[in-house]
């Protein structure tokens, strides 16, 4: 097994329960870690032998552009899109950070993270 990363994957979204949320929008952060087979590609070098990382940045930029009220919900979306399109993935690590929430803090981010394995 191998694993593939793409960190701070940088979005502005409109993601929050707050209205003005979906109204200003706000900076995010994803950071995506996935598992698959790296062996074929380390000895083909092509690319169809292994997982293109510019699908996985599509995939999250496509899904961080769609509103939802809770970080967990369109991480769920990633995991979920990721799957069905790839199917050589067999592990998705993923955290999804809002950058300066509206919390009445001084706090730079809240990020959830969610792990799930292939069934």
């Amino acid at each position: 097994m191998g694993t593939i990363k793409l960190q701070n994957i940088r979005t502005f979204s409109f993601h929050g329960c707050l209205e003005e949320e979906a109204k200003i929008g706000s900076d995010y952060r994803v950071d995506l870690e996935i598992k698959t087979d790296l062996r074929k590609s380390s000895v083909s070098d092509e690319l169809k032998d292994t997982v293109d990382y510019v699908l996985l940045n599509r995939i999250v930029e496509e899904e961080m552009a769609i509103r939802s009220k809770l970080l967990e919900h369109v991480a769920q979306r990633i995991i979920t899109r990721i799957f069905k399109e790839i199917p050589s993935v067999s592990r998705i690590l993923l955290g999804v950070s809002k950058l300066n929430p509206p919390i009445g803090g001084d706090v730079e981010a809240v990020t959830i993270e969610m792990e799930e394995y292939r069934n």
